[in-house]
Parts: C-alpha cells; sequence; structure tokens
C-alpha cells in the first residue's frame, strides 16, 4: 500500500493546504494529515482543536486519516508505515526550506521520500502566518479556509 504523510501545523488550515491533501488522496492510498505542534509560533487553536478541525475539513476523502504527530516527522512517517511524506511548495524559498529538511530525513530515515506538490494558482500566496496577522487587523479571511475553519474563526474572532 502506498502510503504518504503530510505533516504542518495546520493553525489555521487553508484552502491551499486542503488542495495539497485532495491531490496526494489521489496519488496514494492512503495519507495521513499528521498535525504538529510548533513551538515557535503561537497558536489560534489547541492541538486538539485542530485535529477536529482538519477531521471535519477532510471528512469526504475516505483514504486520508488525521493524526498528531509524535517527535519527528520522519520518525512519525516509518512508525505509520508511510514510504512518502508529502510537503506542498508556494515559491523558492519553501523549497530551500523543505529540501534542507528533507537532506535531515535522508539522514535519519533512508527509506522515506519526499515529495513535492507545488501550490495551485490560486493559493500561490496563501500562508497561515498571514491569515494569522489579517485576523489580528479583523481582515475576513474566510475566503482562504476550509468551511471547518472558517466557521470557528468567523465565531470567534468576528462574531459580536
Amino acid at each position: 500500500m502506498k502510503t504518504a504523510v503530510f505533516p504542518g501545523s495546520f493553525d489555521p488550515m487553508t484552502n491551499g493546504h486542503l488542495d495539497i491533501v485532495k491531490r496526494a488522496a489521489i496519488l496514494f492510498d492512503k495519507v495521513y494529515v499528521a498535525v504538529g505542534v510548533n513551538s515557535s509560533k503561537t497558536p489560534l487553536f489547541t492541538p486538539d482543536e485542530r485535529i477536529a478541525l482538519v477531521k471535519e475539513s477532510v471528512k469526504d476523502l475516505p483514504n486520508v486519516e488525521v493524526c498528531l504527530i509524535k517527535g519527528l516527522v520522519v520518525t512519525h512517517a516509518k512508525e505509520l508505515g508511510a514510504q512518502w511524506i508529502v510537503k506542498g511548495l508556494r515559491d523558492e524559498e519553501d523549497f530551500r526550506y523543505e529540501s534542507d529538511l528533507e537532506r535531515n530525513n535522508k539522514f535519519i530515515e533512508s527509506e522515506v521520500e519526499t515529495i513535492y506538490l507545488s501550490a495551485s494558482r490560486e493559493n500561490i500566496s496563501t500562508r497561515s502566518s498571514s491569515i494569522k496577522e489579517f485576523i489580528k487587523y479583523g481582515v475576513d479571511v474566510t475566503g482562504f479556509l476550509p468551511k471547518p475553519f472558517a466557521r470557528v474563526i468567523t465565531e470567534r474572532f468576528f462574531s459580536k
């Protein structure tokens, strides 16, 4: 079985993330969306909230499962029986960052490959960090987000 892991903090998950998941679900028999905790970021959502919202966002994809990352992504991928890590790329900056991670992952676990999927044109400039900044200034970001995330962000930050 061809199995892949698509890791990220998904805080929030964007339509760009969801597009990558849908495309990976076509390529692989099983895709794990692995929700991670990045201690250097200030989160909008707890890990449990993100897992629940990502699950709701991918519920129509039968070969996609959502999990919490335990430890290093490459080690977690191996534990899940995944042969691939899927990464979405928007630009050259993403490629430089992700290719450095890929080299480190190969050192740790040589049997796990990384596959890159380019962001679709409509999602090329969508970044979770930008969405958080927009929210801070009261900008409606719902068009950038899957419906479950849009609903909760609207309830938390824009309903009075």
